[in-house]
């Protein structure tokens, strides 16, 4: 009788722990909801934090921190791109040199000062975030019309930053 008991306290027990655990999951979810409400794409926030696991649990710098670290993977990309345009495209040799420049400047300056900045002056992270957004503008107006290799991934960084910028301006 004893393990009967057990069980069916062991039972009830974790029942209550699912509906509590997905309790809290519509919770965490609400926020990742009502902060890209917030932002100037909601369409594109939304699947840019749902797509990271910890957004679940995260609060309003945690979001900020998981979109600094798609900025970072994403001008990560675009170097590597430009890379691979030296071979295909030597011809514009200079604007991709001047645009190696600017995404390393976002990978490494932008990025870290971003993310020490959301943990403690955020204003400070919000100045990295535009100047993410204008390094890779700039790279972009370095092409000749039309012959830019990395159009499309320097659309989405400015699209990237204008969420990133609208969050960490949440936290000023």
């Amino acid at each position: 009788i004893h393990l009967l008991v057990l069980n069916v306290l062991r039972e009830k027990m974790m029942k209550t722990m699912m509906m509590m655990a997905m309790m809290m999951g519509v919770a965490m979810g609400d926020i990742v909801d009502k902060t890209c409400k917030q932002t100037p794409d909601y369409s594109l926030c939304l699947s840019l934090l749902r797509s990271d696991p910890r957004s679940s649990s995260s609060d309003t710098v945690g979001l900020g921190l998981i979109l600094v670290d798609k900025i970072k993977a994403l001008g990560t990309e675009t170097l590597g791109q430009i890379n691979m345009a030296y071979k295909t495209k030597p011809m514009l040799k200079k604007p991709l040199d001047e645009c190696n420049l600017r995404y390393k400047t976002i990978v490494d300056v932008d990025v870290h000062t971003a993310i020490i900045a959301i943990r403690g002056n955020p204003k400070f992270a919000e100045g990295a975030i535009v100047d993410a957004g204008v390094e890779a503008s700039v790279c972009e107006g370095g092409f000749p019309k039309g012959q830019s290799p990395i159009t499309g991934l320097t659309q989405k960084m400015n699209k990237i930053c204008d969420v990133t910028r609208a969050i960490v301006r949440m936290l000023l």
